[in-house]
């Protein structure tokens, strides 16, 4: 890719962050009214979205397909043992 669309990719990101900083500093002053108004706390933290939770899904996923394969490595590893050192007993 030439170095000009390199550089306008990285200013325009840096454009999107800055335009996304300011539209969130405009709306703080409307969100607390709205806030106000429905009887929401701003201390309240938000209910989990549903990205957190299926994310927070995949990490157990994860975590359980991890130790399924770790078992499972170990059980082979076990049975090649076994393997080798019944092979090597019908050697002697």
């Amino acid at each position: 890719m030439s170095k000009h669309f390199e550089d306008a990719r990285y200013y325009l990101g840096r454009a999107a962050e800055h335009a996304k900083a300011g539209v969130k500093e405009e709306l703080e002053p409307v969100e607390a009214r709205v806030k106000d108004l429905v009887g929401i706390e701003a201390d309240e933290e938000p209910e989990s979205s549903r990205l957190d939770r299926l994310q927070a899904d995949l990490k157990k996923l994860e975590e359980r397909a991890e130790g399924e394969a770790r078992e499972a490595v170990a059980s082979a590893r076990e049975r090649v043992a076994e393997y080798r050192g019944h092979d090597a007993a019908k050697e002697e």
